[in-house]
């Protein structure tokens, strides 16, 4: 990267195939950006990767020649930004680039409040990852949707994944028996010595429904959804009667091209037993308890991870020139925990 410009991805186009391919982004050096009143400009520390940005690109939410959308984690520069200065570090939206402006008028992707960062209270990349709306999703589907009770049996799909890691630790400290499913043999190794998890099957195995059957031998109380597919019809014969459901995401299906909703072919699949079942099922969309939930989130959470009670995962990959590559490892499964470009050297590390 040229330091003097602001290096970024762009979308080169709607995605013509389900999974990223050469020729979806492109690499722009432009003018670094100066701010104007009530404007901050920041450097990209830490480049989130996750399974939503594919939709906007596919439905058309992220157009060609925009600025790919990302959560990052940055430190300020310079500011006419009230309650920010420079070297300030904050939680904010940059994208996929090197540099970038929040404030008013800066609406791209769509105006949110930068969040103070604090190092010692944690490490600065836990903002876009247990620390961030990806802790905050898995607290608010499984403790806010699903209420697990100390007894119960939780299955987690994508258990070694940034979602999937949280949501099965925070059931093991609610007292449940906690079963995960993940992918190849250290990512189930991961589950079960790292993350202490109860069980853990992975999907990978032809015998997956019967393994899971034999994971379950009380059924399953809460089901955490990250994938949909034959993860979730294996998940399907265990639900116990009254079970709950958090839909966080079904990442088997986002490379679909057969145009049907998989939202609506997930639920069809699954409606009979829902229905025989008394099956409760909590879409899960994080912004919807960032208000009433975010705040709480971060006391408790921060006191797990500075008690070690939490353990977290980063697949780490380096420079800002990895991003398309990090992210299609990320889509097709061939990550180890949560997804992070590091797009500059942490000053709080060295």
């Amino acid at each position: 990267m040229n330091p003097s410009m602001n290096s970024q991805w762009q979308l080169a186009r709607t995605p013509l195939a389900g999974w990223p391919q050469d020729g979806d982004f492109s690499w722009h050096e432009t003018t670094m950006p100066a701010p104007g009143p009530n404007q901050m400009l920041t450097e990209t520390l830490y480049l989130s990767m996750d399974p939503y940005q594919w939709g906007r690109r596919r439905s058309g939410t992220e157009v060609p020649g925009e600025v790919c959308h990302g959560r990052t984690v940055s430190r300020v520069l310079e500011s006419q930004l009230d309650g920010y200065q420079a070297g300030d570090f904050v939680f904010n939206t940059n994208g996929w680039q090197s540099h970038g402006l929040t404030g008013e008028g800066i609406s791209q992707f769509g105006y949110m409040v930068p969040r103070k960062l604090d190092p010692a209270q944690a490490p600065l990349s836990t903002a876009i990852g247990i620390m961030g709306m990806l802790g905050l999703t898995a607290y608010s589907g499984l403790m806010v949707q699903c209420q697990p009770r100390a007894g119960e049996t939780v299955v987690v799909s994508a258990a070694s994944g940034g979602v999937g890691q949280v949501a099965a630790q925070l059931a093991k400290l609610s007292g449940c028996r906690v079963v995960g499913i993940a992918g190849a043999a250290q990512k189930v190794q991961f589950c079960l010595e790292e993350l202490g998890l109860d069980a853990c099957v992975s999907h990978l195995d032809d015998d997956l429904s019967a393994q899971l059957a034999a994971a379950c031998p009380d059924g399953c109380d809460v089901y955490f959804e990250n994938v949909g597919g034959p993860v979730f019809e294996a998940v399907l014969p265990v639900l116990n009667k009254g079970a709950r459901i958090t839909v966080c995401g079904m990442i088997s299906q986002y490379g679909n091209t057969d145009g049907k909703n998989a939202q609506e072919v997930w639920r069809a699949a699954g409606q009979s037993t829902f229905d025989r079942q008394q099956v409760v099922v909590h879409p899960l969309f994080v912004g919807n308890f960032v208000a009433d939930y975010q705040q709480r989130f971060l006391d408790e959470m921060g006191e797990y991870v500075r008690a070690g009670r939490v353990f977290y995962k980063e697949d780490r990959w380096p420079g800002l020139d990895q991003a398309p590559a990090a992210f299609s490892a990320m889509l097709a499964g061939r990550n180890f925990g949560k997804t992070i470009v590091v797009v500059r050297d942490d000053p709080t590390l060295s």
